[in-house]
């Protein structure tokens, strides 16, 4: 037992160090061909933050453990929502903007209801992950195209070029590649280790691979975002964070979940999986309510957040 949580220990902080190696890597290599900061923001850097989720998904799915590929999407959006964002409000809440619900909240509606869409039939076949990804790729120039323009007071543009000044390697081209195909080494490795371990885990508690997934799998991915989060509201900027969980959302569905249907097909019943679904498009919905207008989400109300998600473990029997 204590190898296999080392195991997934190892696999988790490789994971997070390989995305944050490939991020930096990638999005200097993209800034040294000459791609605008703002662009470089809302492509390089945001796929690459989606990387653990979905490097974790793909290897679980390869590996014929569809549960886990399938929990750690739901479970990292309900996770996303219940802790980060709750956990946000209760360190500094956040502000926010109106363009975020104009532009951004009907595009995470849209994910969210796609998944019990491709589920429907109980698998998520490589045709339905090519649909899921061009998902991610309108959503992406959709996004690129309203940045270019808006005005650089918009909290996407100024969000994007912060991104990028925070996570953007210097040098020469070629230790840039060697950056980022480092970064990349290291997140193949540990999103293995890390599915390995977590399934040894999982048989010794007698713990089915589907709540591995939705919880202590999805946790795990859902970490970078979680230590960025509360990093910025500690130091003011915790309206990012709404932006920023928004984002990840929608890149779990169309993008992680869509590059791993073509990778290998996905098995999911949606009538076994009904209760995550439920309560995946309950805390999208809720999510909804919370930005249905420019205000401030209060401490009561992440207060609220974080309760429902402790609930939603206590429905899985964790």
């Amino acid at each position: 037992m204590l190898i296999s949580i080392g195991i997934m220990l190892i696999g988790l902080a490789l994971l997070v160090a390989g995305a944050d190696w490939f991020v930096k890597g990638a999005a200097g290599l993209a800034e040294a061909f000459g791609i605008a900061p703002l662009v470089v923001g809302l492509t390089v850097v945001a796929y690459g933050t989606s990387m653990p989720e979905l490097v974790v998904s793909a290897a679980a799915a390869l590996d014929g453990r569809s549960a886990i590929a399938l929990g750690n999407v739901l479970g990292s959006n309900i996770a996303n929502i219940g802790l980060i964002l709750g956990i946000t409000a209760l360190v500094s809440p956040p502000s926010v903007d109106g363009t975020i619900i104009r532009r951004e909240v009907p595009a995470l509606l849209i994910a969210a209801l796609s998944l019990p869409l491709v589920l429907y039939n109980g698998v998520i076949s490589r045709t339905e992950g090519a649909l899921l990804f061009v998902g991610a790729i309108v959503f992406t120039w959709t996004t690129v195209k309203f940045a270019k323009s808006a005005g650089p007071a918009d909290p996407l543009v100024a969000g994007a070029i912060d991104e990028v000044a925070g996570k953007t390697a210097r040098g020469s081209r070629l230790r840039l590649s060697v950056f980022a195909l480092v970064g990349l080494a290291m997140l193949l490795a540990g999103g293995n280790w890390f599915v390995d371990g977590a399934v040894d885990i999982a048989n010794a508690f007698g713990i089915s691979e589907r709540v591995i997934g939705l919880t202590v799998v999805a946790v795990g991915t859902s970490l970078p975002e979680l230590a960025a989060s509360v990093v910025a509201a500690l130091r003011g900027h915790s309206a990012m964070a709404v932006g920023n969980v928004i984002g990840s959302n929608i890149f779990n569905i169309f993008f992680v979940l869509g590059v791993t249907g073509v990778l290998h097909p996905i098995r999911g019943d949606l009538a076994d999986s009904r209760l995550d679904v439920a309560m995946m498009l309950a805390f999208t919905v809720l999510a909804m309510l919370l930005l249905r207008s420019a205000r401030r989400i209060t401490r009561v109300e992440g207060g609220v957040l974080v309760a429902c998600y402790v609930g939603a473990l206590v429905m899985l029997g964790v």
